[in-house]
């Protein structure tokens, strides 16, 4: 199985490439099952109902979230009524919406996408390795799921390749979100799970993490808001990774996609 995860969507711009460029993607690189985290998609915090349904149509399969979930309190009802939205599984279970999810791809075969949120420096939540432990269960690959992959979103590195260790074997990817900046240990790890610590993010990075950069630089240089955030509005890079799996569920390969925008480009062979 051929299946792609996008990092953080930031805004307008990375909007528009991620949807515009989307349809192309699917077909170039033969990909089977498309993730993306959305929890900044719109300007620069939250998702919205029209902006969910519009990757949704552009071909996108799940879409995760963040600390930035409900940050568009009157579009919370979304995460009731659409279940390809995911928000982080250990948030307080009050919350609308669900943190996991067993898909069907177009084929037939069986997906369980799993999004939880980190604890270190991140708003409190509930022990995101038990979460996730008990979001999967006894569910093997290759027999309960063709594929099962987990949205960490979190600030530390550290929590990261400690999740992805504390699942290899179990799962066929674990990728971090959350940072906004790639990072570059793509790798499997020895029990055949694909892991990096921070995808990065879909929008332009002539910014400060996808903001326009002189209101994080007056924040820094005077310690006052002058005043809100706006996400940056030039030429996004898309960011994402590409992971292939085998018959078993474990992956094969874990490659970083860097398109547009003025990041170093990459991208895997295409397939036809």
């Amino acid at each position: 199985m051929r299946i792609a995860i996008f990092g953080d969507v930031v805004g307008r711009s990375g909007r528009r490439a991620l949807i515009d460029e989307l349809p192309r993607l699917k077909r170039r690189l033969a990909l089977d099952f498309i993730i993306v985290n959305g929890e900044n998609a719109a300007a620069g915090f939250g998702v919205s109902a029209r902006i969910v349904e519009e990757m949704l149509e552009a071909g996108v399969d799940v879409v995760t979230t963040g600390n930035h979930a409900f940050d568009q309190r009157d579009e919370v009802e979304i995460f009731r009524t659409e279940p390809r939205l995911l928000r982080p599984l250990n948030f307080p279970p009050s919350n609308p919406g669900r943190g996991a999810g067993l898909f069907e791809t177009k084929d037939g075969r069986a997906v369980l996408v799993v999004h939880a949120q980190g604890q270190v420096e991140m708003h409190p939540c509930d022990d995101p390795f038990a979460a996730v432990d008990a979001a999967i269960g006894n569910a093997m690959l290759g027999r309960d799921a063709d594929a099962i992959l987990v949205d960490f979103h979190a600030e530390a590195t550290s929590e990261k390749q400690a999740m992805g260790h504390f699942l290899d074997g179990r799962v066929s990817a674990v990728v971090g979100t959350h940072t906004h900046t790639p990072t570059a240990d793509d790798r499997v790890l020895a029990g055949g799970t694909a892991y990096i610590s921070d995808i990065g993010m879909c929008g332009d990075y002539d910014s400060v993490i996808g903001m326009e950069k002189s209101e994080p630089l007056n924040r820094f240089l005077t310690k006052m808001p002058s005043q809100r955030f706006q996400p940056a509005a030039g030429e996004a890079t898309l960011c994402a990774v590409i992971i292939e799996t085998d018959k078993s569920g474990r992956a094969i390969s874990i490659e970083p996609l860097r398109l547009g925008g003025i990041l170093k480009q990459a991208a895997p062979d295409q397939r036809t």
